[in-house]
């Protein structure tokens, strides 16, 4: 009874009252740190070290060492100890003219205070993960930076082919007949000419003029052929061929000086413009192999490095996930414990609020007389 009647006449406070006993009243002495609100909050409502930390606050400090903040508890309300003394609360503020919300903002105050804790560490999770997240997507765009060079090693492998067999091929033939149209020549001279070797070869030299040219009319589409472009062209190849017609016709008959005169004339035109473009891509298939040789070299030189490199950087990826998981780990248990403390907090509301709304629905079925005989009774 004498609890009993203790409840009822705090109940008899004003709200002032209950806030000054809910709130921590800052400290009078100049010397006192400020306590923060962070370190206001209590890990356990009935933990029992609150004695631990008013030893502390007796102790003083010694002078050589720095004031720290102090850590002190918010003590819960002793309406909040118990559902069934939160029940009698709910009772006698809804028999009383306040407002319930004096009490509810109590409960949200004091459960923010024991959420607080477990706010700011997910708040702390929250930025070591995003910290975690950038060191991924750097490591990250490195690795596939090196497998891309890799790829692009490998392309640059395949697209650099050539044909160099052939070419050598090609060229030793265009050579061969060059060199038989020499001697075909020279032949063809000795009946009209003792020492025909020079003869020859000054009718050969004269015969692959088209050597010099820059371009053969018949590869240039572009230009326009004229008259002189075309006797620069067929003039010294035909007079060579001619030259030699006229000087086999007396030893050879019509049809075979003539015969001679055309394949003259022909591999004259054609034999020398072949050897140049033999020799142009034999200089392609060349650059093409230097090329090739040098890919070979460096990816010899790289892929073993950028390799390495990738198994290293794929090995702290790997770690810096396993990091992550536990930080989320973390940050999981405090939002569980948040959950929890929002949890019954809500419950508590939920309870207080359901006693004071029937208490209130009883005090208007009630007369003042029975009223007044239970709180004599309560007395």
């Amino acid at each position: 009874m004498a609890k009993f009647t203790e409840r009822i006449t705090n109940w008899f406070r004003s709200s002032k009252d209950d806030e000054e006993y809910f709130y921590d009243e800052e400290p009078e002495s100049p010397t006192e740190t400020p306590v923060s609100f962070k370190d206001t909050m209590p890990q356990n409502s009935l933990n029992p070290s609150v004695s631990k930390v008013t030893a502390n606050i007796n102790n003083p400090q010694p002078e050589q060492t720095p004031v720290t903040p102090v850590r002190t508890e918010v003590v819960i309300p002793y309406w909040l100890e118990d559902e069934d003394t939160l029940r009698d609360e709910g009772v006698l503020f809804g028999l009383s003219e306040s407002d319930p919300t004096e009490k509810t903002d109590i409960i949200h105050k004091y459960f923010s205070h024991l959420a607080a804790s477990h706010l700011s560490s997910i708040e702390q999770h929250n930025e070591r993960i995003q910290e975690q997240n950038l060191f991924i997507g750097q490591k990250t765009n490195r690795i596939e930076e090196l497998e891309n060079k890799l790829k692009n090693l490998v392309v640059t492998k395949s697209d650099g082919e050539h044909h160099l067999p052939r070419t050598l091929i090609g060229l030793s033939l265009s050579v061969a007949m060059c060199i038989g149209n020499f001697f075909l020549i020279k032949e063809s001279l000795k009946p009209a000419f003792a020492e025909s070797s020079w003869i020859a070869l000054g009718v050969f030299l004269a015969g692959m003029f088209s050597l010099f040219g820059r371009i053969s009319m018949f590869h240039d589409t572009d230009s326009k052929v004229s008259w002189r472009s075309l006797l620069e062209e067929i003039g010294l190849p035909f007079a060579a061929a001619l030259f030699v017609f006229a000087n086999v016709l007396p030893y050879q008959g019509i049809w075979q000086s003539i015969a001679l005169f055309v394949f003259v004339f022909f591999l004259f035109l054609f034999a020398g413009k072949l050897f140049l473009s033999n020799v142009t891509i034999l200089r392609n298939d060349l650059h093409a192999l230097s090329g090739i040789r040098r890919d070979h070299q460096e990816t010899v030189n790289n892929t073993q490095n950028w390799e390495s490199e990738i198994q290293s950087l794929q090995h702290e990826v790997d770690e810096l996930r396993v990091k992550k998981w536990q930080i989320l780990r973390e940050q999981g248990q405090s939002e569980t414990e948040r959950d929890r403390i929002y949890a019954k907090r809500d419950m508590l509301i939920k309870l207080f609020e359901s006693e004071f709304s029937l208490a209130r629905r009883m005090k208007n079925q009630l007369t003042n007389k029975q009223l007044q005989d239970i709180r004599k009774s309560a007395e």
